[in-house]
């Protein structure tokens, strides 16, 4: 196949101002564990408004997106002739890692092969360090790619390659077992909904919280008739009247010791986090995905004599990231995705700002300007 000598990309040249659609040179041929891959599918995350707001990193110009799919063209020497990432494989593609040491701790201790670990500090990551998936060509590291089972299609991989993974790894630091409850605060956003298909189909019983009308809307639209979950309205239900509608029948149960085991905080606020740690009971786990600039205040009270525990959750491995896949393409598991052509990827910047809930996934097989498709 002849490959073209040019390529379209969306380029961030300075911050806090819009993405320009540049013609930029082929990538070169990959060398080492690195594969070239045809971008079929890009998917918009907060992180890249964070990036582009001049909060996070200094890298500039940058080709954005860390979570995208596509097709291997071809593959460097140390990709293994007998392996599923040669030419014509799909693969997803998370951010995490590109060209990890192989060295430190984090690397040495993995539960990847090869010393391989995506919290390696020297690594690269797509679409932060290093150009990601808004352009139409990207050279990968092979160790991060994930294959992409034939149930899915590259959009609806797209998203799951961060979203998806990230809510997936954090529901698993949960420590629960299948018939205990999570909290899922956020649960109508483009974590959150995933979220709720994950644990349903992990087997827990899920409360969800948002407190908007679109993310309300998504969250139940995500529920199956017969699954453990409900949806509850924070702008009329405070965590006390959710606690009291889960108290325990039996007469042994103390009013202090009502409560869920686990929650997990996925929008940037304080009330959010307050509503979230409201809900846990006494040695209850409290899983933190966002990242507000501020941080969280939180009650020592809660720390010492609930014993309450939180922590934070970044990303899953490679091998949480097959695991993830793999049960999404078997329950159908889906982000509710609307789409935009690679042109158009500052009117999907403006949708997003809208706040309407949903994953924003720019087509690259797709033209045209304006949104393309929506659930």
């Amino acid at each position: 196949m002849a490959l073209p000598t040019t390529m379209q990309a969306q380029v961030l040249n300075a911050f806090n101002t819009p993405y320009e659609l540049t013609t930029r040179p082929f990538p070169p041929p990959p060398t080492g564990y690195d594969i070239l891959v045809r971008v079929h599918a890009a998917s918009y995350c907060h992180t890249d408004a964070v990036y582009a707001s001049g909060a996070m990193g200094k890298t500039l110009p940058l080709v954005p997106c860390h979570e995208f799919a596509g097709t291997v063209i071809s593959a460097g020497p140390a990709v293994p002739a007998s392996g599923n990432l040669q030419t014509g494989a799909r693969v997803g593609v998370p951010g995490r890692a590109y060209h990890p040491c192989g060295q430190c701790k984090e690397c040495t201790n993995s539960e990847d092969e090869n010393y391989y670990s995506v919290y390696c500090p020297k690594a690269g990551n797509n679409g932060i360090t290093r150009d990601g998936g808004f352009q139409e060509y990207a050279l990968i590291d092979s160790r991060q790619v994930v294959p992409i089972p034939e149930e899915l299609s590259f959009v609806e991989t797209a998203p799951l390659m961060c979203a998806g993974l990230t809510v997936f790894a954090a529901l698993k630091r949960c420590g629960l077992q299948a018939g205990d409850t999570v909290g899922i605060v956020g649960c109508g956003g483009g974590l959150g909904h995933l979220g709720l298909q994950f644990a349903i189909e992990m087997g827990y019983r899920v409360l969800g919280v948002d407190n908007a009308e679109a993310p309300l809307r998504l969250a139940e639209s995500c529920l199956k008739p017969d699954s453990a979950a409900q949806i509850f309205d924070a702008r009329c239900t405070d965590a006390e009247t959710i606690l009291s509608s889960l108290a325990d029948p039996a007469p042994t149960v103390l009013p202090s010791e009502r409560g869920i085991p686990a929650v997990l905080i996925l929008p940037e606020s304080q009330a959010a986090f307050s509503f979230g740690m409201s809900l846990l009971r006494p040695h209850g786990r409290c899983v933190v995905v966002s990242f507000p600039e501020k941080g969280f205040n939180f009650s020592a009270k809660d720390l010492v004599f609930k014993d309450v525990e939180i922590v934070g959750s970044l990303v899953g491995s490679n091998r949480c990231a097959r695991e993830m896949l793999q049960l999404a393409a078997r329950k159908s598991i889906r982000a509710r995705t609307r789409t935009w052509s690679l042109e158009a990827l500052n009117d999907l910047v403006e949708a997003y700002k809208k706040g309407e809930g949903g994953k924003l996934v720019v087509d690259l097989e797709a033209s045209g300007l304006g949104e393309l498709s929506r659930p």
